[in-house]
């Protein structure tokens, strides 16, 4: 395996669809005002958060079960900032809709602007043949408040091409999270 390059990326967005909408720069301000930056980098996208936002809750004393979820345990924002509660988290999704070639695994690494306030952002890998929205995650590990801010850049993704194509790709099993759009919740 090896990871794509900044041309790598800039290529399969325009002529495959991999990434859209697709920055083919690293964006920094909006307006004349800095943001948290979005876009291809030397070695990977820096993927934007959505203003839809899914933020826990426990008013209704639900039970945090990934077998039979209660959607009752959020409560839904859209908002060009979402405020995640003192050692809470939210879900989110990307702005951005992936479509992954069946030759290439993506890993996606929070950005150390929220690491370094405590704010840890959770994406699984997108496996070979998956597509869709990215749903996003992030734990608010402090006891204070945490602000997450919409349609700026919350994490990387990074593209690992394989030497061989796979024999079973996430599409081939039917994965229950294949063209996900908006924020998903689990599915048993």
């Amino acid at each position: 395996m090896s990871i794509k390059s900044d041309r790598w990326i800039r290529r399969m967005a325009e002529t495959h669809g991999m990434v859209e909408p697709f920055e083919p720069k690293q964006i920094s301000e909006a307006g004349g005002e800095r943001i948290i930056s979005y876009g291809t980098s030397s070695y990977g996208y820096d993927i934007r958060c959505a203003d839809e936002f899914k933020v826990f809750t426990n008013i209704n004393s639900a039970i945090v079960d990934p077998k039979n979820f209660d959607p009752a345990s959020f409560v839904d924002i859209k908002s060009d900032v979402c405020l995640i509660p003192p050692n809470s988290f939210a879900l989110a999704r990307t702005v951005e809709y992936f479509r992954i070639p069946r030759n290439v695994l993506t890993i996606c690494m929070g950005k150390s602007t929220y690491a370094r306030c405590g704010i840890i952002v959770n994406v699984t890998p997108l496996e070979p043949e998956w597509e869709g929205h990215v749903t996003l995650e992030f734990s608010n590990t402090t006891p204070l408040p945490a602000k997450i801010y919409a349609n700026e850049g919350v994490g990387q993704v990074l593209f690992l091409e394989a030497d061989e194509v796979c024999e079973t790709s996430y599409l081939d099993r039917g994965g229950k999270y294949q063209g996900q759009t908006g924020v998903t919740l689990p599915k048993a």
